[in-house]
């Protein structure tokens, strides 16, 4: 009997443990991390936390307490969940003086032309690969949300 017991709490956390690739983050974690981002907000008004990596996707945090430039991504999709704040999103239209920051990457300093959306907690956008987008922020506000970001190649 003392064998079986042994066997079954040995066999428990390989039978228990969670499949390679799931990740769990509570809406409390993510508050949590949130707030630390809050107090590391860089020249930009700008922090970001990677939180895992899988094969052609990435997921993050991101917080933001002033605009971000306009972006286009050639590779990734982004897809943001609002957890805090708002901001007022630009997609599509052109991005002004474009300039290539990494590879894949395309920055400017605003976009004409676009769509806005205002966003709040709870809202989920999906944004295509090639497609410019910016976020602005209200001043004195902030917005934090969370990403996934996936990569065609």
């Amino acid at each position: 009997m003392k064998l079986k017991t042994v066997i079954l709490m040995c066999a428990f956390p390989l039978i228990a443990a969670e499949p390679k690739g799931f990740a769990y983050w509570s809406s409390a974690e993510l508050k949590g991390i949130g707030q630390k981002l809050a107090a590391k907000v860089d020249g930009a008004k700008f922090a970001s936390q990677q939180l895992e990596r899988y094969g052609n996707h990435y997921t993050m945090l991101a917080h933001r307490e002033g605009n971000g430039q306009a972006e286009l991504h050639e590779t990734d999709a982004d897809v943001f969940v609002v957890q805090t704040g708002t901001a007022t999103l630009v997609v599509g239209g052109k991005i002004r003086d474009p300039k290539n920051s990494a590879p894949n990457e395309v920055r400017g300093s605003a976009i004409d032309g676009g769509t806005k959306k205002v966003l709040g907690p709870g809202d989920i956008v999906h944004i295509a690969a090639k497609t410019p987008h910016q976020l602005l922020i209200d001043q004195g506000k902030e917005f934090t949300y969370f990403t996934l970001k996936v990569s065609g190649q």
